[in-house]
């Protein structure tokens, strides 16, 4: 069975919405592009390192339209092992509508999500889901993920959709490897579901370790 790895950039706040371009979600939304300042060589090395092994890219409507129009002339310079990478892999859109699905190796994921993610567990892998935060609401409120890569950069914004926003249910997650921090303050968490739901305690009665 494959793994279903979810790949967020978040603020401090969570806000998960158009971290890399003006023009991903300008609707009601000032700070699109929040991410660039924040940027640097460390973040992009581990973001190409958590790619390793995809073979799958799995997406929301809008995620998929801004990636169709960027990424498949990206075959050459900076961006180009990840455009090549993209434009290689199996893409699938997960959307109520109808999609233009012109990116080549692309298809249309059926209406039955949770019975189609599973498919593609089955069918793949490491599919990698990318920004599409609605999807990603569905997601985790179904289980339906493996991993989680969650960038925090040491910006709070206060407005925007965010990354657990009304899709989450009660989980315990076990982190994979120490967090990475970048020379910006941002810090990737690699996590990785567990079994069974948070538990509860009295912190009164616990031996915290602490001096009396």
């Amino acid at each position: 069975m494959g793994t279903i790895h979810i790949d967020l950039f978040a603020t401090l706040d969570l806000v998960g919405q158009a971290p890399g371009d003006p023009e991903e979600d300008p609707e009601g939304f000032e700070f699109g592009g929040w991410q660039a300042p924040v940027f640097d060589e460390i973040v992009g090395r581990h973001i190409g390192a958590g790619m390793q092994g995809m073979d799958a890219l799995l997406l929301g409507r809008r995620t998929y339209d801004i990636f169709a129009a960027f990424w498949p002339t990206q075959v050459d310079g900076v961006d180009g092992e990840v455009g090549r990478l993209f434009n290689r892999i199996p893409k699938y859109v997960a959307s109520r509508g109808n999609p233009r699905l012109d990116w080549e190796g692309s298809s249309q994921v059926g209406p039955d999500l949770v019975s189609a993610v599973r498919a593609l567990r089955d069918k793949h892998e490491h599919v990698h889901v990318m920004g599409s935060l609605n999807l990603v609401q569905t997601l985790l409120r179904e289980r339906l993920f493996d991993r989680l890569d969650l960038w925090i950069f040491p910006i709070v914004l206060g407005v925007g959709k965010k990354v657990f926003d009304g899709g989450a249910v009660p989980a315990n997650l076990t982190l994979l490897e120490p967090p990475v921090t970048s020379s910006t303050g941002a810090v990737l968490l690699r996590y990785g579901v567990a079994d069974g739901v948070p538990g509860s305690g009295d912190m009164r009665r616990e031996d915290r370790g602490l001096d009396s």
